[in-house]
């Protein structure tokens, strides 16, 4: 429960607001979704206490109780962005599908928030979902044979490319819609333009470069990162089958 300072009284669970709505009960996950939903709104330049405390009706200092600083804040949600990304969700008996669904519901939640999505993905937020998510990856990796060193290696290597590309595409869906139709048109324009004597391969390439769909190449990447590490992981049977390198089974793609 939230109180306001100076010169107001203590204000009791359930009390009305100065708008004659309800007053929420503050706690940290109600001032995280509000911090959430004002910066789907209107980004981070809007992101102050006295703001956030206007959206739940509260002092703006009722919030130190619950967060030491803005940054504290950010990790807060930096952190709720990962819970709504495995909330409900299960590791499969493949490790493959387990990173590739994990990492893929992942860059969903953050392209649902991209204003929040870029400051997030920079973050390391040393709280529960993020414990949890490094678990299931380092969990997966550990499936495919790999010993704790280079579990770590392809976990860094996997998270960093994953949330550099989330913040990549969370970045352009923030920018102007007349910027974006610029940048898409560029490609059955400009490129499509390019003569064929100066630029022969831009050119060969030319009818099929907007045809690229942003989710389906993601999971392209994803599937070409995922394949690698099969490619390396270590075999769990050293004898490996007759005729096949050790560590991979004859139809796996590499």
């Amino acid at each position: 429960m939230a109180s306001r300072t100076g010169k107001q009284t203590a204000t009791a669970k359930g009390a009305a607001a100065p708008s004659g709505r309800p007053r929420p009960s503050l706690s940290p996950r109600v001032i995280v979704e509000a911090c959430l939903r004002l910066l789907d709104a209107e980004g981070a330049d809007a992101l102050t206490f006295r703001r956030i405390g206007a959206r739940l009706g509260a002092d703006p200092t009722a919030l130190y109780r619950h967060f030491r600083n803005k940054d504290d804040l950010l990790l807060a949600v930096a952190d709720h962005l990962l819970e709504e990304s495995i909330e409900g969700f299960e590791p499969s008996e493949d490790w493959r599908e387990t990173l590739r669904t994990l990492f893929i519901r992942n860059r969903k939640v953050y392209l649902a928030h991209p204003r929040a999505a870029v400051l997030a993905t920079v973050r390391i937020t040393r709280r529960p979902a993020e414990m949890r998510v490094i678990e299931t990856i380092l969990a997966a990796l550990a499936d495919a044979g790999f010993p704790p060193d280079q579990a770590v290696r392809h976990y860094r290597a996997l998270v960093d490319f994953v949330l550099g590309w989330s913040c990549m595409d969370a970045t352009y869906s923030t920018l102007d819609p007349r910027a974006r139709d610029a940048d898409e048109s560029a490609w059955t324009g400009a490129y499509a333009a390019v003569p064929a004597a100066t630029h022969p391969h831009i050119a060969a390439a030319a009818p099929y470069l907007a045809s690229v769909e942003d989710d389906a190449n993601f999971g392209f990447a994803l599937d070409l990162m995922l394949d690698a590490i099969a490619a390396r992981a270590p075999a769990p049977d050293l004898a490996g089958a007759e005729g096949t390198p050790a560590g991979r089974s004859g139809d796996e793609r590499v």
